[in-house]
């Protein structure tokens, strides 16, 4: 028997047909088409709508490590006789306005806001600090302070001072900060400082007064250098 008997001849002619069609379909499809003058394009396939990214959820500072002293303490003691002296006052919110102080004040002296320098220093310490920023003015340097994160604050130190009608207290407080500070010349160059961030080790002297014109205490920054 010849091999070609064996060959399908109605599947072969029906896959030709078939093949034909799928050409000629392949052929249309997707091409513009002119009808009566006006043009015809085959309608796009409409995109799966995709789920919305999730946003990514936002990084928060740890919080400050607050390091009081102990009541039986030297410190401790005066912090409890200066509570007695001045009503309301409490250790754990002087640190957290303290905490609010160092940024602003660091803040407003990289970008010369004296206005805002005045409501957190005492008058010494404001002139001290104007000075530094006519100096930066005059030779047109800028400053660029980043505080990336505050670690601690620490009360390492407390005075209280009675007198006629009133008293002084004085809290020294320890800083550590982690901060970008570069001071560059008139130019851009970097004269003092890096990029990087570097951690920042300051003692603040914070200081209120009370008396006859002053009934409430109010803390002003007195003193600022590095521990």
């Amino acid at each position: 028997m010849s091999v070609l008997s064996h060959i399908p001849y109605d599947i072969v002619i029906f896959a030709l047909l078939t093949a034909l069609l799928v050409w000629r379909l392949r052929a249309v499809l997707g091409r513009r088409v002119d009808v009566g003058g006006s043009s015809v394009t085959a309608a796009p396939v409409p995109a799966r709508p995709q789920p919305a990214a999730a946003a990514p959820a936002p990084v928060e500072e740890p919080s400050a490590k607050f390091d009081i002293p102990q009541p039986a303490t030297r410190v401790g003691q005066v912090l409890a006789e200066i509570a007695a002296a001045q009503p309301g006052f409490k250790p754990e919110i002087f640190l957290q306005n303290a905490q609010k102080a160092f940024r602003d004040v660091v803040t407003a002296f990289a970008t010369g806001d004296r206005e805002k320098l005045r409501l957190y220093l005492t008058p010494e310490a404001f002139a001290g600090f104007d000075a530094a920023i006519t100096a930066r003015e005059e030779a047109q340097q800028q400053q660029r302070t980043e505080i990336v994160g505050i670690n601690s604050l620490a009360i390492v130190d407390a005075v209280l001072t009675r007198f006629e009608g009133g008293d002084k207290a004085r809290i020294d407080v320890q800083i550590v900060s982690r901060q970008i500070s570069i001071l560059n010349d008139v130019g851009g160059q970097p004269l003092i400082g890096t990029e990087s961030v570097t951690e920042f080790s300051d003692l603040w002297e914070f200081e209120s007064e009370t008396g006859p014109n002053q009934p409430v205490a109010s803390w002003h920054l007195a003193a600022a250098r590095a521990a």
